[in-house]
């Protein structure tokens, strides 16, 4: 669990018998929220048992909440009550709010699809917010990269040219300190356990090998440009990044692992920029096969971003139907996933 969710609470969505059973009290409190099913009847039973996961110190929720007579009991133990914004529309979203009457409890705003609709859940007082809104970019007419973000676009495009030379990083890393402190300070990490400290650039990229310099530098600019954004934003990515090359050599693209790597690196990248991907992509030196995969066109690299989307999504019909297309096994992928996120993990802690 706390590598899932790197020390966070996951919201996990537990059954009538789950909940007879006391399933919850295995997990530990302090990494979980209790999720009530919202087709659970709140009878006499399932009262009591959530009173024990209560007083067990676990915090709990009512899922997809729609105010219905016979939920007052349910609604006196909840500490959370989450709101599907997709069924739930207009004032109906601030009605829920009014007819529970509880100050104690707090609101989240699930399926939040829309600026619109995120600025309505903060004017009505929702403390949480969740929906595939917080990934897509604000896009606003006449709105410029800012400078300091313009710079690291400009580096990535620099880094990842084909040509690029361990000279050419290094001048890179040298007219910038926050990069050179960021790779001299995850070579010197535990993670790489070397005896002699990394004290020059040129030692470290050298160590490295030129396509982990890549790497690494792209995600170290990413992490910048993204400073005012969501972490999770830059977390999805390399999750993303990671599943993709690993999933390479399976595919028989073992040489492309780090193009792969990329390929989910920068696929949030307009979310993070708050432009469109099509301009973004122009301006970085990627593989035609790699670009045209990020906009959607149907090529190997896109069943790849479609294989990884979709199982970062739950959408299991799609996922199997994609790795049939790429004769890939779900066992392995299910492994490889797993290994992505621990992977990611670690990472952030580094740098």
């Amino acid at each position: 669990m706390d590598t899932m969710t790197n020390g966070k609470k996951a919201f996990v969505n537990f059954t009538r018998k789950l909940l007879l059973d006391q399933v919850a009290s295995i997990f530990p409190k302090d990494l979980m929220v209790v999720e009530i099913l919202e087709d659970i009847e709140p009878d006499d039973e399932m009262v009591s048992a959530c009173k024990k996961l209560k007083d067990l110190g676990y915090l709990l929720v009512l899922d997809d909440f729609v105010f219905a007579p016979g939920y007052e009991n349910l609604i006196n133990l909840v500490d959370i009550i989450k709101v599907d914004f997709i069924q739930t529309q207009g004032t109906e979203r601030g009605t829920v709010i009014h007819d529970v009457g509880a100050s104690r409890i707090e609101y989240l705003a699930e399926k939040v699809e829309t600026q619109e609709d995120f600025e309505q859940a903060v004017d009505l007082g929702y403390s949480y917010f969740q929906g595939y809104y917080f990934s897509k970019p604000q896009i606003i007419a006449g709105h410029d990269v800012p400078a300091h973000k313009l710079n690291y676009l400009q580096i990535l495009n620099e880094i990842n040219q084909p040509e690029v030379d361990f000279d050419e990083l290094e001048k890179v890393f040298k007219q910038d300190l926050s990069l050179s402190y960021k790779l001299l300070n995850y070579m010197n990490s535990v993670h790489f356990g070397f005896k002699n400290k990394i004290r020059s650039i040129k030692h470290a990229l050298s160590l490295l090998g030129i396509d982990e310099s890549k790497k690494w530098l792209s995600l170290f600019a990413l992490q910048i440009i993204g400073k005012d954004k969501s972490e999770e934003l830059l977390s999805m990515s390399l999750i993303r990044a990671n599943s993709c090359e690993m999933i390479a050599p399976l595919i028989g693209c073992k040489n492309r692992a780090s193009e792969l790597f990329l390929m989910g690196l920068f696929s949030m990248i307009d979310a993070l920029l708050d432009q469109p991907l099509e301009g973004i992509l122009a301006k970085l030196p990627l593989a035609d096969d790699i670009k045209k995969a990020l906009l959607g066109e149907k090529n190997q690299m896109r069943e790849v971003f479609e294989l990884v989307v979709n199982y970062e999504k739950g959408d299991w019909v799609n996922f199997s139907e994609y790795a049939a297309r790429l004769s890939v096994k779900e066992t392995e992928l299910i492994d490889i996933f797993q290994m992505a996120l621990e992977k990611a993990t670690q990472s952030f802690q580094l740098i």
